[in-house]
């Protein structure tokens, strides 16, 4: 809220005038309340007007375009999100150093991010990309720039101890033009910088909002923001029990079937650790995973979330597997599909298996980051597996396909070594119900 006064005449066009230069510096604002002041005869006197920002505009400033063109103002919100991040993702201690990378991103959340880490004592470094930009680069990536590439970014990151990365995007399909080769090139060159970053450094990733994203949801631009932050504000601790108990008895677990719509398939999961994604590796955050036994998963699967991978979109992914492998595979771009399942050997493998849980992400949004967390949902993933839980499947390509057992999407249910563990998306045994939307939500 603003106000202002000024010593003018009463006449109405030298007061909006007034108004007017407040607008220009402060968009978005409505003159609520003017008041008209004379203190010493009727063609003298002060004119006074408070301006409010309006609701739709301090929402809807988070999701605009031109973020870096029109300065915004300052958002508590940005604040708390980057206090999380800094102060429980990834723990930064004092003379830690963290890598920033912000991709598309209002500056204002780049600098929340920079002020966090330096009240708890850590030195932030930053780099800033933008879509247009990087595929205009990968366009025309040679193995020669993208090797000089890749070692100047290996080389600051192993001066990292922590790494941040808010990813925006306006077009989230923006390289979907590059082709193939190129984009295996990239990933391929880049693999150690990755690789660097997941194995050595505390680190958290997230989107940022965007229109483009509240359109893939369904959502207003309002609505999706308001989202956003609450999805991205949910309190982890309160999952801790029920995600430990879950870790436990993934760990215990040989044999897994899971059924439903399109789907039967069974595979060991025996003597692989489970992981707990608690909000300190991904935000929004909410699952637990582990890793197939490489050659024992069998039968078919259909995913009913839909995918967007290296800038294409997938629709009704179904999987046929054969002693582990992946020997059939069609979707709506059944051809491109199995293009990237040939990328190498490991990637007809599945690298990953998780439950997904968070109350608030309920429905698919073609971010994975938010729909491999669906409440009542599970991931398979071709590909590569994580080192904490290794079935030892090496892959460039890590894709997490989704599919949801709630019952408006057709239901199902998962078994561990022959017990109902979830039916229609709803954990039955007691030390896992705390993870049911209607108990966590």
């Amino acid at each position: 809220m603003f106000s202002f006064t000024a010593s003018a005449g009463l006449k109405p066009e030298e007061n909006q005038q007034l108004v007017s230069v407040c607008w220009r510096n402060f968009r978005g604002c409505d003159a609520q309340e003017k008041f008209y002041l004379p203190f010493r005869d009727r063609y003298d006197g002060a004119f006074a007007a408070r301006l409010i920002r309006s609701l739709a505009d301090k929402l809807s400033c988070i999701c605009r375009a031109r973020w870096n063109h029109n300065p915004l103002m300052h958002d508590a919100r940005f604040d708390d999100l980057a206090n999380l991040l800094v102060g429980y993702s990834i723990r930064l201690k004092r003379n830690e150093t963290v890598l920033i990378e912000v991709f598309d991103v209002p500056d204002e959340m780049t600098i929340a991010l920079i002020r966090a880490a330096r009240n708890v004592g850590g030195i932030p470094f930053v780099q800033n990309y933008h879509a247009r930009v990087s595929r205009a680069l990968a366009l025309e990536a040679s193995d020669r720039q993208l090797s000089l590439i890749a070692g100047h970014e290996l080389g600051r990151m192993k001066k990292m101890d922590a790494y941040i990365a808010v990813r925006g995007s306006n077009n989230i399909t923006e390289l979907s033009d590059v082709p193939a080769e190129k984009m295996k090139l990239v990933a391929k060159r880049m693999r150690a910088v990755q690789d660097q970053r997941v194995k050595k450094t505390k680190w958290v990733v997230l989107r940022w909002p965007t229109p483009s994203m509240a359109q893939l949801a369904g959502m207003s631009t309002e609505a999706f923001e308001d989202f956003y932050f609450t999805v991205c504000g949910l309190d982890y601790r309160k999952l801790q029990p029920g995600m430990k108990a879950l870790k436990r008895l993934m760990e215990k677990t040989n044999r897994v079937e899971i059924k439903g719509p399109g789907t039967d398939l069974r595979f060991s999961m025996k003597g692989i650790p489970a992981v707990i994604c608690g909000g300190d590796r991904n935000i929004p955050d909410g699952e637990v995973f582990s890793c197939p036994v490489r050659d024992s998963v069998q039968g078919h699967v259909r995913f009913n979330a839909p995918s967007i991978y290296q800038g294409t979109g997938f629709d009704g992914i179904r999987l046929e597997f054969k002693d582990g492998k992946i020997v059939d595979a069609t979707s709506n771009e059944t051809r491109k599909l199995n293009k990237i399942l040939n990328s190498d050997a490991g990637a007809r493998y599945v690298g990953e298996f998780s439950l997904g849980f968070n109350p608030h992400v309920l429905q698919p949004m073609r971010d994975i980051l938010f729909d491999e967390k669906i409440a009542g949902s599970f991931h398979l993933t071709p590909g590569q597996a994580y080192e904490e839980a290794d079935n030892g499947n090496r892959s460039q390509v890590h894709w997490d396909m989704v599919n949801i057992q709630r019952p408006e999407y057709g239901g199902g249910e998962i078994y561990f070594d022959g017990k109902l563990i979830r039916r229609d998306g709803n954990f039955l045994p007691k030390q896992l119900r705390s993870l049911n939307q209607s108990r966590s939500s």
